[in-house]
């Protein structure tokens, strides 16, 4: 039986390490983590064969009896008073999230490893030494271990669908069986660096806007709750017949009227999110809220082109390691996660079984433009994935031109609904502080 050396982190941020026997690396990893201990290292150090495997060795201990052993010692060091330093550094290290950029230089090491001629086991090897995130050393122990037992890394990958997404884990899948890993980690690094740019790119100016809104927002509602009042009693107690603005008593009512059925508003939204909710999960819904997606404004346009870019990559991945056409688009359409998307290749897919042209869908689909079909139709009659190849740069090129649109529309827009929100705040709190400022209401209740 093969002889393991592990070493492992608490929950506390400890680490053990000691040596066991047990069937396969794999099976170290499944036990270890069932009972409290996160893997950071499993080496394999020897192999004991059948014969001298009843022979119980002095310094060798079953995976039990040796993970026992590591809770006691690791119970007894807890014992010890810590510092709140150290303490608030353990939980700290215990509960260590895996960040996008984590992401990203996982994928560009892993890239460039594998451009350096590794196989999978030791370029993984490699970059789980190198790595500190402990919570992503434990992930990569499990893709390693699959590895190690001959699956495919997609495989493990999407056991952990809540730190690799779903279209990382295809575009992986894509490379693993077609034989282009490398190509398709070039493919995921790109990736990674256009969503967070894109993300960025819209934070820097949604996320401003947004909390200029929150903030007036709030202020109207404070504001109606605490000045209007304030200033109806300072009306009231000197014996002023003015009144205030029509605006300020409707908003003060209807936020009165909200406070007090706080119940039927709350119930209503929920009402309306759950009906949503429950429609998107049916397969129409689902379908129609994709397709939605596709034509919203501002933002429709460029997801339908980074579905379409992806997709194109995959299939010209695929064609230039000899698949069929037929073949590529089974194997590539599994880097979208779209309904319509899937339905437009599954389509494809029957055309070319009946002898019609698999770009067709496409065409008619009304999303892809005349410009990416006619070049896909022009490649048909001459060599595909030469033109693909132009088809790629000619989205690249349209997707920053897509993003350099929003970008301009979307702060005027952000802007647009910021400057109502304040302009209301105007007239509901400010014009009726300003009467009293100016005193004015003093004549009506001087009798002039």
């Amino acid at each position: 039986m093969p002889q393991y050396v592990y070493r492992a982190v608490t929950n506390r941020g400890q680490i053990v390490k000691n040596r066991i026997e047990e069937a396969s690396k794999q099976n170290v990893v499944k036990k270890l983590k069932s009972n409290g201990l996160m893997p950071i290292q499993v080496v394999q150090v020897g192999y004991i064969g059948q014969k001298t495997q009843k022979k119980k060795k002095r310094n060798i201990s079953g995976v039990d009896d040796i993970i026992k052993k590591s809770a006691n010692v690791m119970r007894t060091r807890e014992k010890r008073s810590l510092s709140w330093f150290e303490r608030l550094n353990l939980k700290l290290r215990a509960t260590e999230k895996i960040t996008p950029r984590d992401l990203v230089i996982f994928t560009q090491n892993f890239y460039l490893l594998k451009k350096a001629n590794f196989n999978n086991i030791h370029a993984l090897n490699t970059i789980i030494e190198s790595t500190e995130n402990l919570t992503l050393v434990g992930v990569l122990e499990d893709i390693l271990a699959g590895v190690e037992s001959g699956e495919y890394m997609y495989t493990t990958m999407e056991y952990y669908s809540d730190i690799f997404p779903y279209i990382y884990i295809n575009m992986i899948k894509v490379g693993e069986l077609s034989g282009s890993l490398t190509t398709s980690l070039e493919q995921a690094v790109k990736y990674l660096d256009k969503s967070n740019d894109i993300s960025k790119r819209v934070k820097k100016v949604v996320i401003p806007n947004v909390g200029q809104f929150i903030a007036l927002t709030i202020m109207l509602i404070v504001g109606t709750l605490v000045a209007v009042p304030a200033i109806q009693n300072v009306y009231d107690s000197v014996g002023s017949t003015d009144s205030l603005p029509w605006i300020t008593l409707w908003f003060s009512d209807f936020v009165n009227g909200v406070i007090a059925h706080w119940y039927l508003p709350v119930a209503l939204i929920a009402t309306i999110v759950g009906g949503i909710m429950f429609y998107i999960n049916t397969p129409k819904g689902k379908y129609n809220f994709h397709y939605f997606k596709y034509t919203m404004p501002i933002f429709g346009k460029l997801i339908y082109s980074l579905d379409f870019s992806r997709f194109i990559k995959a299939m010209l991945l695929n064609l230039n390691n000899g698949m069929r056409i037929q073949d590529a688009l089974d194997v590539s359409k599994n880097v979208v996660n779209n309904y319509v998307f899937l339905s437009m290749v599954e389509t494809s897919i029957n055309n070319i079984l009946i002898g019609q042209s698999w770009i067709e869908p496409f065409e008619k689909s009304g999303l892809s433009s005349p410009m990416e079909t006619e070049m896909l139709k022009i490649g048909m009659q001459t060599e595909l994935s030469e033109m693909m190849e132009k088809l790629v740069e000619y989205i690249e090129m349209d997707i920053n031109n897509i993003l350099d649109k929003i970008m301009k529309v979307l702060p005027e827009l952000t802007y647009s609904v910021v400057g109502v929100v304040l302009i209301f705040f105007v007239l509901v709190v400010l014009v009726p502080m300003l009467q009293v400022y100016m005193g004015t209401f003093l004549f009506s209740a001087a009798g002039v």
